[in-house]
């Protein structure tokens, strides 16, 4: 299994031949969907999701039913490619995958609430757990965590304890454009201070490198 992290909270998993590449979003490469043989989105933001690079490839895009809602309007030529799914719903995407939840974290209390869906995704032995733009756990065991470490809609000691509730052995930084470097290597700190004492490892990849 290959884990690679391009840009903000794209990862890109790769295993016995497919390719999935979860949320390809506007601070993310295009090329990050070259050869991908499958697209999951977790929800509607422009970080998340831009139309261009799901044209880029003719990949299957998986996606909850807001994300598919803004395709039909934004990109309709999409739409052949596009599947609806559902929290909890177990799906083949060429690799297995499990849909975790169906909110995203509040940003503010005033703001209307979206939409969002992880995934936890198996590969081989190994599971992938991406949750998006929310702090769900995902109600099982995985080996991986793909954690956001920066947004307006959390503080770093919410990742601690997000990483702490969900006890992946290897957590992997994501949604991480929105501090500058000073700013990560603040939250980074703070996550090197408690999670390795719980046997938990953390790294934030630099993009295009792999786990």
């Amino acid at each position: 299994m290959r884990l690679i992290k391009l840009g903000h909270a794209c990862v890109r998993i790769e295993h016995d031949g497919a390719v999935v590449v979860l949320d390809p979003g506007v601070f993310t490469e295009p090329d990050a969907v070259d050869g991908a043989t499958a697209v999951l989105i977790t929800h509607e933001h422009p970080d998340h999701y831009l139309p261009d690079h799901l044209r880029r490839t003719d990949a299957p895009i998986w996606t909850i039913a807001d994300v598919a809602a803004r395709i039909r309007e934004d990109a309709p030529d999409l739409m052949d490619r596009v599947t609806v799914v559902s929290p909890d719903e177990q799906l083949d995407v060429g690799l297995p995958v499990r849909v975790v939840g169906e909110l995203h974290a509040v940003i503010h209390p005033e703001f209307p609430r979206f939409r969002n869906s992880g995934y936890v995704v198996t590969a081989g032995d190994t599971t992938v757990y991406h949750p998006g733009d929310a702090l769900t756990e995902p109600g099982q065991h995985v080996d991986v965590l793909c954690l956001p470490v920066s947004a307006p809609w959390m503080r770093a000691s919410e990742a601690v304890e997000f990483a702490r509730a969900v006890k992946a052995p290897r957590n992997v930084a994501i949604h991480d454009r929105v501090y500058s470097e000073a700013g990560l290597g603040i939250v980074d700190g703070h996550l090197n201070a408690f999670l390795p004492k719980e046997g938990l490892d953390y790294r934030r990849l630099p993009d295009g490198s792999e786990l």
